[in-house]
Parts: C-alpha cells; structure tokens; sequence
C-alpha cells in the first residue's frame, strides 16, 4: 500500500525535475487512470490520450499536487476522469458541427431525457453514499476510480478475497436500494 511518505517523496522528486519520479508515478498509478478513462469514454486511444495529458500535466505542474489533500493515485485519477470528460464533449461538439454541415438537425436529448437522468443519478448517489462504509470504499474504488478488485485490495490493505467480496456485497445492497427507490438494476 503506498503511504503519504512515498507521495511526498514522489513530489519532491517531481518539483526536482527528476525523470525517475515521473517514471515510477507512470508505473504505480497509469493503470488506474487508464481503467477509469476507458470506463468514460469506451474508446481505447482516447483513453490513452487522457492518460497522457494527466501525466503531463503533473511533469509539468508537480507542485499542484497536494499529498495532504489526497494520494497521488487519487489526483492523476481525477487528472484523466476531466481529461477524458473533456475528450467526449469535444467529439460531441464536432458530431453535432458535422451533422449541421451535412444539413441535418442534431438529435437533442428531451427535458425528459434529462430529468429521467439527473434523477436517476442522484438516485445513485444517495444509495452509494447510504451504504455501510467497507462498501462504500471498495464501490467507490472500483467505479469512481477504475481499480481492479486486486487493487482496491491493495487500497483497502485487505485480502483480494475480501475485497471482491465487499464489492460483490456492496453492489446486491445497491441494486436492492436502487430497485427500492425504483430504479431496478441486474446484481452483480
């Protein structure tokens, strides 16, 4: 399990411009970033692109990263989740020039649509943050930011057994509530 030392160490070295540093934050965290990239965008190479603007954001502003604030894991994944938001916005805006040039309406969402599913996230939300606190944790590594259950074992420092265990237990109390609140889901 990484410590706040190793991140403070790592920032350091970052600020000091050593090249290692960036090497061994790219090794340690580029996985997770990747996974929850994907997770957004589905695409493979804009994963990827995501991935890289994070890390160079963070060789090129190591002193924004704050180990007080939170793991270096954390940051470079919420550095991709905005770099990967990002990427789908701008192809959605040159889907919709694209169509507009072709001389077609583009298809907009309804206010249903958007009331459908702005309550249908908060619905989410709340049930996430209702539950017990071993599942809260393990759910909000693996979904939030994109660790495999060996990872967020690492993360929890519990055995992979108990961690996948935890996410199992965790999503069936989830799709219970959400099917509670009216929003039925598949358990996992």
């Amino acid at each position: 399990m990484r410590s706040l030392a190793d991140d403070v160490r790592l920032r350091a070295q970052l600020v000091a411009a050593d090249e290692s540093a960036l090497t061994e934050a790219y090794d340690l965290h580029a996985p997770s970033a990747y996974a929850l990239a994907l997770r957004i965008t589905g695409d493979p190479s804009w994963s990827e692109d995501a991935v890289q603007e994070a890390f160079v954001e963070l060789w090129r502003h190591p002193e924004r990263f704050d180990p007080t604030t939170g793991s270096l894991r954390t940051w470079l994944c919420m550095l991709a989740r905005r770099r990967a938001i990002d990427l789908l916005r701008r192809q959605s805006a040159q889907r919709d020039h694209l169509t507009r040039l072709a001389g077609q309406a583009p298809v907009e969402p309804t206010v249903e649509d958007d009331v459908v599913g702005a309550a249908q996230a908060k619905a989410v939300r709340e049930c996430v943050r209702d539950l017990p606190v071993l599942y809260r944790d393990a759910i909000a590594l693996a979904y939030y930011y994109g660790l495999s259950y060996r990872q967020v074992a690492v993360e929890l420092g519990v055995p992979e057994g108990t961690a996948k265990s935890r996410l199992r237990s965790g999503l069936r109390l989830l799709a219970e509530r959400m099917s509670a609140a009216g929003y039925p889901m598949d358990a996992a």
